[in-house]
């Protein structure tokens, strides 16, 4: 009976026009055989046997799906639905009639006739009504006396199809599609919906200029897919502003608003999408298992990373959260959007500052935390690099008193979030982060020694976070908004980019991973941070993507690298050598951490330089815990150790 609920009002008039045609069918394949000896069938056994007919399309009819869907938008996969149902009624009657009469007063060529006039009278009035309603759109007023912007769609796949066919549908569209360009040359020639597959995308220019001699110019290049690799983006960007056309995207799934009267739009392509990779495959069950019934504290939790941590901590039903931040507004920030969108997961807004051990052990006491995910930090390089003191405090002795803590309390998994700047740091920042690296890894090794019953530490690494705070994205798009000029403080500088959300997708696939037993004890689980981006090219393309041309409407000005910075970042040390792990996008790094008895002595040291405010003994410790690392009391402009 719960089939029954399922069709609308709408569906049962659909039902009912079947069954009609389906009589009128058995009728029209009668009179096609029989023609003029039509009248002297039509007795008792002839009726029975429509009427038998008749029954037998009511039940398969019923059964086969055929109301759920919309005759508006009637399509490939209706037909096919509609083709099974008649091939089953007619299958079914052929058995019955011949189980009880062996057909001998019923014309056995009247069956395939039969399939061929139901299949009319039930796939014709679906469309015809389909393509009524879509030449009314187009051939209404209004709106469409206007000039319409010429597209070319690059893709020939289910999003050109589906975005050709809202056009069409739509009364005040803005765009007209002129021509298609595939990603391989099998479609160049056919047509979608009667748009010409032109060309590939290796060869726009011959598709324009094909178009440009008949007189029509494309403004716009509109991606039909989401899920491009960067690099592809970027290269129909620089082919598209080449050829005086700007560059979109038709609307994700997740973008479109509910109901039939909505506009079809597109929408400007964004800096993910020229940064973006195509989506790693992730483990949900394992993140899940990870996550719910558990008890999360996660520090930073008002920050880029901190604030995407508990979002999707949310998301995975943990028994309580615990928001932590020494920062009252981003902390009163993320505990609103929590509240808002995950009423249900209790949770608790800490302020406190992880340098203070005496407030994070009253904490960890009344939290009772499970899992940690340690993402408070000071990451800004030139920030640290003028406040040495705090950067050392914060990311080093904040770092080893949750740990400490964790231990104390019995945490079962404590995850430090760190960065590329760890790898052969230039910048006090890096140095520091790299300190606190050694110092998880040192306890996870020692963990590995004790036993299973000691809390696990588990460190991820990646690089930039795509507009995060400091990040130069945000900074290049205020410049932009300003009018320019956007500053670059090298030409040749690379950065490795990640969005938040996967970055943070990633660490809890990460944290998932891999047990006592697995012998991953200390090693550094690194994201794959796919091929590095050049700042100057990001920056072109950034204006580009605004319309505007580098260089002549906004200018680009180098300002020379700043204080700890590298041209180019690392996400291995050469000490480090990856090892893949099960997880796509997740490597291995080999532990290379020094030893706890050196360890934590140099940390109350560094501890200790922190409280009496000597910036020299602080940096001589920083030296001597990291070799590689050399303070430039300059503009310490060296790139990074081979």
């Amino acid at each position: 009976m719960n089939f029954i609920h399922r069709i609308s009002s709408r569906g049962m008039i659909a039902y009912a026009h079947d069954i009609f045609m389906s009589g009128l069918a058995f009728v029209l394949a009668l009179y096609l055989r029989l023609g003029d000896e039509f009248s002297s069938y039509a007795g008792d056994q002839m009726i029975q046997a429509g009427v038998l007919f008749l029954a037998i399309s009511a039940v398969v009819f019923w059964f086969s799906g055929l109301y759920r869907g919309v005759w508006r938008y009637a399509s490939m996969s209706d037909l096919m639905a509609i083709t099974r149902a008649v091939t089953i009624t007619v299958l079914v009657f052929l058995l019955v009639m011949f189980l009880w009469t062996r057909f001998q007063n019923l014309p056995r060529s009247m069956i395939p006739i039969s399939w061929f006039t139901l299949m009319a009278l039930l796939g014709g009035p679906r469309f015809f009504y389909r393509l009524i309603k879509d030449r009314r759109f187009d051939l209404s007023t209004g709106a469409t006396n206007e000039p319409r912007i010429a597209v070319l769609l690059a893709g020939a796949g289910d999003g050109a199809e589906l975005f050709i066919r809202a056009l069409k549908r739509a009364s005040d569209s803005s765009y007209r599609v002129v021509g298609i360009v595939s990603e391989n040359s099998s479609r160049v020639g056919r047509q979608i919906h009667g748009v010409e597959v032109l060309g590939t995308m290796d060869d726009i220019d011959g598709a324009v200029k094909k178009l440009r001699g008949q007189g029509i110019r494309p403004q716009r290049l509109i991606l039909t897919r989401d899920d491009m690799d960067g690099a592809q983006v970027r290269a129909l960007l620089d082919r598209a502003d080449k050829l005086g056309m700007t560059l979109a995207r038709i609307p994700r799934v997740t973008d479109f608003k509910s109901g039939a009267e909505d506009k079809t739009e597109i929408k400007p392509v964004a800096v993910e999408d020229l940064l973006g990779r195509p989506q790693t495959a992730l483990d949900r069950a394992a993140m899940a298992a990870l996550i719910e019934g558990r008890r999360v504290l996660v520090t930073g939790a008002g920050g880029s990373i901190g604030s995407e941590l508990v979002r999707q901590v949310c998301a995975l039903k943990p028994a309580e959260i615990g928001l932590l931040d020494n920062s009252e507004h981003a902390l009163y920030t993320i505990d609103r959007e929590a509240m808002e969108s995950w009423p249900d997961v209790p949770r608790q807004a800490l302020i406190a500052d992880v340098r203070d051990a005496g407030r994070i052990g009253q904490i960890f006491k009344d939290f009772r935390p499970d899992l940690v995910f340690h993402a408070a930090a000071m990451k800004h390089v030139p920030m640290v690099e003028a406040n040495i003191l705090e950067g050392a405090s914060t990311n080093v002795t904040g770092t080893a008193n949750i740990a400490d803590t964790c231990l104390r309390t019995g945490v079962r998994t404590m995850v430090q979030i760190s960065t590329d700047k760890a790898v052969n740091p230039t910048s006090v920042m890096g140095a520091t982060k790299r300190i606190a690296e050694s110092y998880c890894q040192a306890l996870d090794l020692q963990r590995g020694k004790d036993g299973k019953g000691a809390t696990r530490f588990v460190t991820v690494r990646f690089g930039n976070v795509l507009g995060s705070t400091g990040s130069v994205v945000p900074l290049f798009q205020r410049q932009l908004a300003q009018g320019g000029p956007i500053t670059v403080t090298h030409p040749d500088m690379t950065r490795y980019f990640m969005t938040v959300r996967e970055a943070v997708e990633l660490v809890l696939q990460a944290s998932a991973l891999g047990h006592p037993q697995d012998g991953d004890a200390g090693k550094i689980f690194v994201l794959d941070m796919g091929e590095p981006i050049r700042i100057m090219d990001l920056a072109e393309q950034m204006i580009r993507l605004a319309g505007l041309k580098p260089g002549s409407d906004i200018k680009i000005d180098i300002v020379g690298i700043r204080p700890g910075e590298k041209l180019f970042e690392e996400i291995f040390h050469g000490a480090e050598p990856p090892v893949a792990t099960q997880s796509p996008g997740i490597l291995l790094a080999a532990p290379r951490p020094g030893s706890l008895d050196d360890l934590l002595p140099a940390l109350a040291d560094l501890h200790e330089a922190c409280r009496d405010n000597d910036t020299a003994r602080l940096i001589s410790i920083l030296q001597k815990l990291i070799p590689e690392y050399h303070f430039d009391t300059g503009s310490n402009t060296k790139a990074a150790a081979g």
